[in-house]
C-alpha cells in the first residue's frame, strides 16, 4: 500500500508542477501578446518591372481604387492595434511623405528612414535609428504585398515559440504558390522550424511550394546580426546566416482563405486591380447595414 500511496504522491508534484510550467508559459505568451508590435514596410524599391504603369512612383504607391496599396496595408496594420510604423524609403521618397505625412491624418505616427543607397531587405531595420525597441519584436512587411492575412494568428504562433525558446529568431509567413521557380521557397519541419532557404530556385532545385509571403515577425536580437553598413538582404544574407549559427526560425503557413499577392509585375498588378475591387465589394455587401428603427 505504501508504494501505491508514494506514486499518487509524485503524480501530485509532477501534476502539480505541470500545472505551474503552463501557467507560467500561457502568461508568458499573454504578455507578450498584449502590446503590439512595431511595423516596418519595405518600401524604398524602384518597382523597375512597374514602370510603365507607375509614373514615376514607388511601387507601394501602386493605386488600387482609387488608393495606394500602401494605404491598404496602414489600414491592416492598424486592425491589429498596430499604430507605430516606419516606412523606408529611396525612389521618389516624397511622393510617400506627401501623401501620409507625418501618418496623424491616418491616425498612426510614421517614422521615415531615408536610404540614399539602398540597404536591402535587411538593412533596411538596422537603419532605424530610434525606432526599435530592445523588448518587443518588430513586424516587417514588404510594401508590394497586398494581403488580409490574420495577424493576430502570425503573432501567436510567433510568441509561442519565443515563449518557448528566448534564442527564437524569427517567424516568416508562409504560403503555397504554383510559379514556385520565380519567388524564395522555405523548408520547415512538422514542427514549423526552418532548416533551409533557396532564392528564385532551378527547377531541379524545387523541393516545396511553401514561398515567403513577405510579411515576417523578427526578434530584437537578430538586428545585432545585421552588418551596420552596406546591403544586406533577408533570404540570400541574414536568413542562412542565423540558421547556419543554429538560431531557431519558424515558417507559419497562411490558411488558403488567405489573400495574399505581390504586385510586382503588370500581369499581377492588373489581376491585384482586378480582386481587390471584387473582395471589396463582398466584404461591404456582408457588412451588416444599419436596420431602420420603429417610430414611437
Amino acid at each position: 500500500i505504501e508504494p501505491i500511496g508514494a506514486q499518487e504522491d509524485i503524480h501530485v508534484v509532477l501534476d502539480h508542477l505541470m500545472s505551474g510550467a503552463l501557467r507560467a508559459w500561457a502568461q508568458s505568451i499573454a504578455e507578450r501578446m498584449k502590446t503590439p508590435p512595431k511595423a516596418l514596410i519595405l518600401a524604398a524599391g524602384k518597382g523597375t518591372r512597374l514602370q510603365t504603369v507607375l509614373n514615376d512612383r514607388p511601387k507601394p504607391m501602386a493605386p488600387l481604387n482609387g488608393r495606394p496599396l500602401l494605404a491598404y496595408t496602414i489600414d491592416w496594420l492598424k486592425q491589429y492595434g498596430i499604430r507605430e510604423i516606419a516606412i523606408n524609403l529611396h525612389h521618389h521618397p516624397q511622393v510617400i511623405t506627401d501623401y501620409f505625412g507625418d501618418g496623424s491624418a491616418h491616425d498612426v505616427r510614421i517614422h521615415y528612414a531615408y536610404e540614399p543607397t539602398l540597404l536591402g531587405t535587411a538593412g533596411a531595420v538596422r537603419n532605424l535609428d530610434g525606432f526599435l525597441d530592445d523588448d518587443r519584436p518588430l513586424l516587417v512587411v514588404y510594401g508590394d504585398v497586398l494581403t488580409d492575412m490574420n495577424l493576430r494568428d502570425l503573432l501567436l504562433f510567433h510568441h509561442q515559440n519565443a515563449a518557448n525558446d528566448a534564442n527564437t529568431g524569427a517567424t516568416l509567413s508562409l504560403y503555397r504558390v504554383p510559379n514556385v521557380t520565380e519567388v524564395g521557397l522555405v523548408d520547415i519541419d512538422e514542427r514549423g522550424r526552418i532548416h533551409r532557404f533557396i532564392e528564385k530556385p532551378q527547377p531541379h532545385e524545387v523541393f516545396t511550394d511553401l514561398a515567403n509571403a513577405g510579411v515576417l515577425v523578427i526578434e530584437p536580437h537578430v538586428i545585432e546580426h545585421i552588418p551596420c553598413d552596406g546591403f544586406c538582404d533577408f533570404g540570400r544574407d541574414l536568413f542562412p546566416k542565423l540558421l547556419a549559427q543554429d538560431i531557431p526560425l519558424y515558417g507559419w503557413v497562411a490558411p488558403p482563405h488567405a489573400y495574399i499577392l505581390d504586385i510586382g509585375t503588370p500581369e499581377k498588378y492588373r489581376r491585384a486591380q482586378r480582386e481587390w475591387s471584387i473582395k471589396a465589394k463582398v466584404k461591404v455587401e456582408l457588412t451588416p447595414q444599419p436596420q431602420p428603427q420603429p417610430q414611437p
